[in-house]
């Protein structure tokens, strides 16, 4: 027994040795291989113009009679829909809501700020409308003109108009294109003052992608952002890239 004893310690020192071996083996392999990597951040960015517009707006109309008020409102809407055909603006690039109705009340208030009685003040309903079209120009001019039509007293709350780009997958990957061939650049320069290359791409993980109104102090979004209030944008991304170095 003795003996099967110091032949097991001797069998065990041995495998720690060699384990611990393997350990420090591995961790050397290891950070001399990190040693070797280099990371860069390549970077594009591109200028556009938005190729859609889209122009909402809604209008309302309140009358004791709820016949009345609907009467009011679906005149006012063939109102629109004339005036948009005036300006020969396609059936197909407008669409009007659904009426929304709500019930009105006029409250009383004690002294202490509580309400003490509400009494119907009338029906209000309200109707929206949206425009979406590639004629930029056409859109932008009828919405600045669109105060004309307080002349048929419709009250008209027009919002301002919004700006889109109809082909933004292609554009991204073009970005991302210049954006990896950027990194690439930014990684040979730097090989190239230690005497080193790079030899193979290990990886590569996208950063934000970003929309900003052109020559705008928009900030960054982490989360990225998407202009739509601008017609002019610039278009930007980053990405990260790893290589191993000769």
């Amino acid at each position: 027994m003795k003996i099967n004893n110091e032949i097991l310690g001797r069998v065990i020192i041995g495998i720690s040795i060699l384990v611990t071996a393997i350990i420090l083996s591995n961790s050397y392999n290891k950070k001399y291989n990190e040693s070797k990597n280099i990371s860069v951040v390549g970077m594009a960015q591109i200028d556009f113009e938005s190729d859609l517009i889209v122009w909402e707006g809604n209008y309302n109309r309140k009358s004791i009679n709820i016949k009345n008020a609907y009467s009011d409102i679906k005149n006012d809407q063939m109102a629109l829909i004339q005036y948009f055909k005036e300006q020969n603006i396609p059936d197909s690039e407008i669409v009007f809501s659904a009426v929304n109705l709500t019930k009105e009340f006029n409250s009383t208030y004690g002294s202490n700020g509580e309400i003490t009685s509400n009494t119907f003040s009338g029906y209000s309903l309200t109707q929206s409308f949206k425009i979406e079209s590639k004629d930029i120009k056409k859109i932008e001019r009828v919405s600045r003109e669109s105060t004309k039509l307080i002349e048929k007293e419709i009250e008209l709350n027009s919002e301002l108009p919004r700006y889109y780009y109809t082909k933004l997958a292609d554009l991204k990957m073009d970005l991302l294109s210049k954006a990896s061939l950027d990194g690439k650049m930014r990684a040979e320069a730097i090989a190239k003052s230690v005497d080193s290359r790079i030899s193979q791409l290990k990886k590569a993980v996208m950063g934000v992608f970003q929309i900003t109104g052109k020559n705008s102090n928009e900030d960054f979004s982490y989360g990225g952002s998407y202009n739509t209030s601008e017609k002019n944008k610039t278009a930007s991304v980053t990405i990260k890239m790893e290589y191993i170095l000769n």
